[in-house]
């Protein structure tokens, strides 16, 4: 642990490029698989090239290739409820994680705590049975605000739940060239070196996770700070996209659609749905919002871009000591593309209004991707990430659930490159991996009775290209709600402080409506009455309460996004 904390707060330069830089170990494959779990943060449905998008990912797409890109997984919209249900196998509800984490202490032991039981196995500690030696790498955000690792005052810290070591940040987002750092049980300076970079950094721990691990099993949870804001990367990876969005967020999201049919990642019946009304078109923006916008854009380009680049690294040291052809790798985004600042963008500090003119932004425009500003771009790149669906982040509707999955283990998949279109929940992830490790969550430790698992193995569809999954989810997150059954899906949208039964619910026919353009509700009444009822046998199953507003610091977030006070 010292000499970790030493080299983090010494060496935090040049993106600690020691422990990549030595020829790596040549390693006997286990004859169980290790597991590389790749967790993207706030990138959309459409933003990986393997998805159709124009951001260079050249290492995410090789993974594609050789494996499976699956194109109905549905996050749970929202960066801690999907990483409860992922990293759990229950519905985040279930595991009293019904949105973020706690700020407070309470007493409370509904599904609002904010904070995972202690009987409920995590996947890690699951793993960590089976033999597997278990690696965390970048964002946690599982655990109380109030707790800071010190001894009894770390019970949700990532080394209490499983992982034999954790280099990363606590919280749900950082600064990406001083980042907040946790190692273990400790925190560490901030970095504040020439060249540093987030991102390397965690490549570089993550590769030396990996030569720890001499032969034995590993679990890797490399779950990256990319792409969520704030928009920070070298400027040469900027330069990559410098012209590329100056069209604008409607053209873009019209060239990602017909690339997306292209390449069979939607349907050629799918519809690209419209821009919402409170969206503003590209055309009618100002000279200087188009320049400002477009470098926003450009520079979270940049930004996936480099991560990728981080990923190949770790990908090449599994190709280097002969452990690649027995790894799982499982990649994932945990929500929609961001909807969170608005229509004018965060300029230079996230979540707080802009103090200058659009024409002061632009003369600082070369500041956006250094340190010296933490920007997050405005909500319609999101509706062009989350192409061809409506919304984005939290919202109930495909843009804010729909994110890309691949998976990759060569020494089973023949289909390669292939699209599997079976319905896949985050609870469903956890319970695969550990059928491909040959184990299972238990049912009781340390004879403690543990919280039920909801999510189902879908290992067979490695194989099998018609192999079923599940059939029936449930979604809520904030009073909105939504239900899928088969081809069937049912959406409720909710306005904070209004009663629950006048909610608005629209039906879609997802076997002949991919994208959710077409509401058909009206049409099909009976249809939506047996949806809705199954809503309530699901919610009632794994929540308790089953329906609830959430607790007043969800609730002002609830009003200052639309999804809330204007659900049209």
């Amino acid at each position: 642990m010292g000499k970790r904390i030493l080299m983090a707060a010494t060496m935090l330069t040049a993106a600690l490029g020691l422990s990549s830089a030595h020829a790596a170990p040549k390693a006997e494959a286990p004859a169980k698989p290790n597991i590389v779990l790749i967790v993207l943060d706030d990138v959309g449905f459409s933003d990986l090239g393997a998805f159709g998008s124009e951001i260079r990912t050249p290492n995410i797409d090789a993974l594609a290739a050789g494996g499976l890109r699956y194109n109905r997984f549905d996050s749970k919209a929202i960066c801690t409820a999907t990483r409860a249900a992922l990293l759990t196998g229950r519905n985040h509800q279930t595991v009293r994680m019904a949105d973020l984490p706690t700020n407070q202490r309470t007493n409370d032991m509904s599904r609002d705590r904010g904070e995972l039981p202690a009987n409920a196995q995590m996947l890690p500690q699951a793993l960590k049975a089976a033999g597997y030696r278990t690696y965390g790498v970048g964002k946690w955000h599982l655990g109380p605000e109030f707790e800071d690792g010190t001894p009894g005052n770390n019970a949700s810290w990532p080394l209490q739940r499983g992982f034999d070591r954790f280099y990363g940040f606590y919280s749900g987002w950082t600064d990406q060239y001083h980042p907040d750092l946790i190692d273990g049980n400790a925190t560490l300076p901030k970095p504040d070196g020439p060249g540093y970079h987030f991102s390397a950094d965690m490549a570089d721990h993550a590769i030396a996770d990996i030569d720890d691990a001499a032969g034995k099993p590993f679990f890797l949870y490399f779950a990256m700070g990319a792409g969520h804001a704030p928009l920070q990367v070298p400027r040469a990876y900027i330069d990559h996209y410098r012209e590329t969005y100056e069209k604008g967020w409607d053209a873009l999201r019209a060239e990602r659609f017909a690339r997306m049919q292209k390449l069979g990642i939607i349907p050629a019946h799918a519809v690209n749905t419209v821009r919402a009304a409170g969206d503003r078109a590209w055309d009618q923006l100002s000279a200087d919002e188009q320049a400002v916008f477009a470098r926003y854009m450009a520079t979270y380009a940049g930004f996936l871009e480099h991560a990728d680049a981080q990923i190949g690294r770790v990908v090449q040291r599994l190709k280097d000591s002969g452990q690649y052809d027995n790894s799982i790798i499982l990649l994932i985004s945990d929500n929609g593309a961001a909807s969170e600042a608005g229509q004018d963008g965060s300029f230079e500090k996230m979540y707080r209004p802009n103090k200058l003119s659009f024409a002061e932004q632009r003369a600082r425009i070369d500041d956006i991707g250094t340190d010296r500003l933490q920007p997050e771009y405005p909500r319609p790149w999101a509706w062009a990430g989350d192409t061809p669906f409506r919304r984005y982040k939290v919202w109930p509707y495909a843009g804010g659930v729909r994110t890309p999955m691949i998976v990759s283990w060569p020494a089973v998949i023949r289909d390669k490159g292939a699209v599997r279109s079976q319905m896949v929940d985050p609870i469903d992830l956890a319970p695969t991996l550990l059928d491909a490790a040959g184990s299972d969550f238990a049912r009781s430790v340390d004879g403690v009775a543990q919280v039920p698992v909801a999510g189902r193995s879908i290992r067979a569809t490695f194989r099998n290209p018609a192999a079923a999954t599940r059939s029936v989810q449930y979604f809520e997150l904030r009073g909105q709600r939504a239900i899928t059954s088969g081809h069937w899906r049912a959406v409720a949208m909710h306005k904070y402080g209004t009663d629950f039964a006048k909610d608005r619910w629209e039906l879609f026919d997802l076997s002949k409506d991919f994208s959710e353009s077409t509401d058909l509700a009206a049409s099909h009444p009976a249809k939506l009455a047996e949806m809705k009822a199954l809503w309530w046998r699901e919610a009632r199953k794994f929540s308790t309460p089953a329906l609830a507003e959430p607790p007043e610091i969800f609730a002002r977030r609830a009003r200052y996004d639309d999804a809330f006070t204007d659900p049209k």
